[in-house]
């Protein structure tokens, strides 16, 4: 189920990072300082890669429409 605005705002700092999952590889990272992270897990030449998006808010949710 994709993450919505008001789940990612409600998503506080933990004491580790954890993530919130938005489906097809697409996630929120939350580190303990409370920062969100957009990231996105995929596999290239059967080795698994991480691509970094950008920080919460600046990234739109069109962004994340897109993927």
């Amino acid at each position: 189920m994709p993450l919505t605005d008001i789940k990612i705002k409600r998503a506080g700092a933990k004491e580790k990072a954890y993530k919130l999952s938005d489906g097809k590889g697409l996630y929120l990272e939350i580190q303990p300082n409370g920062s969100k992270y957009w990231r996105f897990k995929y596999q290239f030449v059967g080795k698994e890669k991480l691509l970094a998006l950008g920080i919460y808010p600046e990234i739109s949710q069109t962004l994340r429409g897109a993927l």
